[in-house]
């Protein structure tokens, strides 16, 4: 069996390699979060509360960790305004924009393309099963 050559050789990051600083971005990109937070800031600064409402399901917790992933990565600022009490904002940086766009996409694939999705999970869960010889 061949091995993936080490690309990074040649002045890049490779993510097929186990060892390679990219799969911590694709990490915190994969995240199902991410993918619905990147893309609800593209209109304009949310407050927390905002997003929150945005996006029905999500804990505290995990949109409290997420945009801290995000805000370390470069991909959101946050902005404390001195108000009392303090208002906080949320918003895309550049690279952030770059990837709302992509991440949108990937949304948008997966609502285009649900029923297919559902049909092929129904499929698979009652197919018959093969009884061993």
């Amino acid at each position: 069996m061949e091995t993936t050559p080490d690309l990074r050789q040649y002045g890049g990051a490779d993510a097929y390699l186990r060892k390679c600083p990219s799969r911590t971005v694709l990490d915190v990109l994969a995240s199902k979060w991410t993918v619905l937070i990147l893309p609800s800031l593209a209109g304009g600064p949310m407050r927390f509360g905002e997003l929150r409402r945005r996006l029905d399901g999500i804990t505290q917790k995990s949109l409290t960790q997420t945009l801290r992933n995000l805000e370390r990565d470069g991909l959101l600022t946050r902005t404390v305004y001195p108000t009392i009490p303090p208002r906080v904002e949320y918003s895309l940086t550049d690279l952030g924009r770059d990837a709302a766009v992509l991440l949108d996409s990937l949304r948008t694939w997966a609502e285009v393309h649900l029923d297919d999705i559902l049909r092929a999970r129904h499929a698979y869960e009652t197919r018959p099963v093969p009884q061993p010889m």
